[in-house]
């Protein structure tokens, strides 16, 4: 039995009911947008730094992750990218450097 000098009273306890928040008001997710650009450097130089970036960048943005929706499809567009840049720099044809 509770205390008569108990402050808190138990019929004013309410759940926590989370506010709505619209996805368009949620900040940007900078670590998503940064994979996109070093995952398609890493395809079109062909450098794989670049996909390497890109792959910890995905593991930011997967562990920050706000909104599932939107952003998971940022994340696998980004993963598809390092992952073609990774194959392409490792298992690709061999560059021509030019000499001879």
């Amino acid at each position: 039995m509770a205390d008569k000098s108990d402050p808190r009273m138990p019929s004013a306890v309410r759940p926590y009911v989370a506010p709505l928040v619209n996805p368009n008001d949620l900040p940007p997710d900078y670590s998503s947008l940064a994979a996109v650009i070093f995952g398609i450097l890493g395809v079109m130089l062909r450098q794989p730094l670049a996909s390497w970036f890109s792959l910890v960048f995905i593991a930011q943005s997967l562990a920050l992750m706000k909104n599932p929706e939107n952003d998971l499809k940022q994340i696998i567009m980004a993963l598809t990218f390092a992952v073609m840049g990774l194959v392409t720099t490792y298992f690709g044809p061999a560059q021509k450097t030019g000499k001879t």
